[in-house]
Formats: structure tokens, C-alpha cells, sequence
């Protein structure tokens, strides 16, 4: 079949796997879910906005985890939303919304250590080099650091995603709840050797270099705090390092976990389930995890609940 042809075609998608006596449940559960991670993370993209005592870098920076977790659940959710309701033979979309939708998944796979890393050196010169934080992290910094997480990720992207859609395609069906770049080029009868080695040592590469920077830069931080006599200094340390972290160890397991699942062929369920997971879990922990313990952040939300409930009575 001609190659062009193929991708104007329709392809099956596989979507989430549930009896037709759990859908709606399971329907309701990940609509409050999606609702609960939009309405938890738009607000505190719009607290930090309009809240001239948190417009610092440290805050400023947090905004792009918020927004890449928006991206990441609204790329597969709303559709894993209406597959549920249909039956398995009528989940379909076009060749070139699988495409959209493995760009945006895999751009928030990346983002997500990206972001997380310009946030980790934030709060390595906060914290080494205080004195010297606010000539270092500037507005221009700021903008530098966003400009470089998104950028390396959208990139890198372009790249694998460049080498599936030069493939010729022989299958229609996604095995796969949504499209990811693995469950694309699966899709063709070539050779995708160069896929696979490229996919497993671009995956690595980002697990490993985000791993070991953020080790580095907490050990250095930890070195500081030991050696320091300051405890204000050490508390800050520990409370904003320690939400910084919580919040990477999360997005680093679930990540972690469907990558490893992978190289399992007979776990592929499991592997679909936390694929699925890796999606709702983070951007549902994050505002808890890091917003809610960000003690500017959490004094905030807490001053509009007072004055909410105060004028309602």
C-alpha cells in the first residue's frame, strides 16, 4: 500500500482495556481525576500570577511544571475519556492526531526532567551561593533556563519523531491506550532498528543526566548545609529541597516503571496501565506535593479559603 495513502487512513486505537460494567465508573473516576489535576494546577499557576510577593525566580520557574503537567494529562486523557465509552472497534483516529499526540506525550515525558532540573539549579544557588542569587537568576535567567528546558525537549522530539513518520506503514492498529512514539513506528514493516537504539539511548541518556544532575547538585547543597552554622538557612534548605525531591523521585519511578515495563513483552498490560499512570500521578501529586508545601504558596491559598469563608457567612 502506498506509503502517503496509508497516512491519510484511519487508524484503531487500542485505548483502556475495561469490562462494560466498569466503564462508567471508571469514566467518573478519571473525570473528577482530570478535573482535580486542571482545576489544582491552573490555580496555582494563577495564584503565582497575580500574587506580587511570589513574582521570584524560584516561583516563576515552578510555573513550567505546572503547565507541562496541563499538557501531559490533556494530550491523553479527554480522548482516553471517550474511548471508554465506545466500543473497541469504533476507538479510531487519523494517522495525523496519532502523530499530535505522540509529539505532546513524549514532549511532556522530556519537559518533565527538563523543567525539573532548572529547578534543582534555582535552588542550588539559593542556597550555595545566596549572596550572589539575585544577580545570578535574573529575569533574563529565568526566561534562559524555561527557554532551554522546553526547547532540548521539543528537540530532541523532533528528532525521534522525524525518524518514525519516514517510515512506510503496513498496520493500522495502536496497540497501546494512546499513541506514544514506540507504539507508532510498531506500526511499520521496516527495519526499526535505528528507532529502538535510538529511542532506548535517548531515554537512558535523559533518566541518567537528570538522575546524576540532581544528585550532584543536592549533594553540594547537603555539603553547604553541613557546613554551615545557619539554621534558618538549613530549614529553608530542607523544606524546599525536600518538596523539590519528592516531586522528582515520583515523576522519576513512574517514568522509570514504563520504560522497564517494556522490556517485559508478557507484563504489556501492566505496562499499558502505568503508561496511563505515569500521565494522571504526577500531575495529580505535583500541586499537593510542591504547592501545597511551599510555604508562601500554602499561606496563600489558605488567606483566600479564610476570606472566602468569612464573607459567606
Amino acid at each position: 500500500m502506498d506509503n502517503v495513502t496509508f497516512k491519510n487512513t484511519i487508524l484503531l486505537l487500542e485505548g483502556l482495556k475495561v469490562t462494560p460494567q466498569s466503564s462508567y465508573p471508571v469514566f467518573i473516576l478519571l473525570l473528577l481525576v482530570y478535573a482535580f489535576i486542571m482545576v489544582s494546577n491552573i490555580g496555582i499557576i494563577i495564584l503565582i500570577s497575580t500574587e506580587n510577593n511570589l513574582h521570584d525566580p524560584m516561583h516563576f520557574l515552578y510555573c513550567n511544571l505546572p503547565v507541562n503537567d496541563i499538557i501531559g494529562t490533556t494530550v491523553v486523557l479527554p480522548r482516553l475519556l471517550q474511548d471508554i465509552l465506545r466500543e473497541a472497534s469504533e476507538r479510531y483516529m487519523t494517522y495525523v492526531e496519532c502523530v499530535i499526540q505522540t509529539v505532546f506525550v513524549n514532549i511532556f515525558g522530556t519537559a518533565s526532567h527538563t523543567v525539573l532540573m532548572i529547578m534543582a539549579f534555582d535552588r542550588y544557588v539559593a542556597i550555595c551561593n545566596p549572596l550572589r542569587y539575585k544577580t545570578i537568576m535574573t529575569n533574563k535567567m529565568v526566561v534562559r533556563l524555561s527557554a532551554l528546558a522546553w526547547s532540548s525537549a521539543v528537540l530532541a522530539v523532533a528528532v525521534f519523531v522525524g525518524l518514525t513518520i519516514r517510515l512506510s506503514n503496513c498496520r493500522y492498529k495502536i496497540e497501546n491506550p494512546f499513541c506514544d512514539n514506540a507504539s507508532l513506528f510498531k506500526l511499520s514493516c521496516e527495519n526499526v532498528s535505528v528507532n529502538n537504539v535510538f529511542g532506548i539511548t535517548y531515554t537512558i541518556a535523559v533518566l541518567c543526566f537528570s538522575a546524576v544532575t540532581i544528585l550532584i547538585t543536592y549533594v553540594k547543597i547537603a555539603a553547604v548545609c553541613k557546613s554551615s552554622k545557619n539554621k534558618a538557612l538549613n530549614s529553608k534548605a530542607i523544606k524546599t529541597c525536600s518538596t523539590h525531591l519528592a516531586v522528582y523521585l515520583i515523576m522519576f519511578v513512574s517514568g522509570a516503571t514504563v520504560v522497564l515495563l517494556h522490556r517485559f513483552p508478557e507484563y504489556s498490560d501492566s505496562r499499558k496501565l502505568t503508561s496511563i499512570m505515569f500521565h494522571i500521578v504526577p500531575p495529580g501529586l505535583n500541586p499537593l506535593v510542591y504547592g501545597l508545601q511551599t510555604k508562601e504558596i500554602r499561606q496563600k491559598i489558605a488567606k483566600l479559603w479564610w476570606k472566602k469563608n468569612i464573607l459567606s457567612v
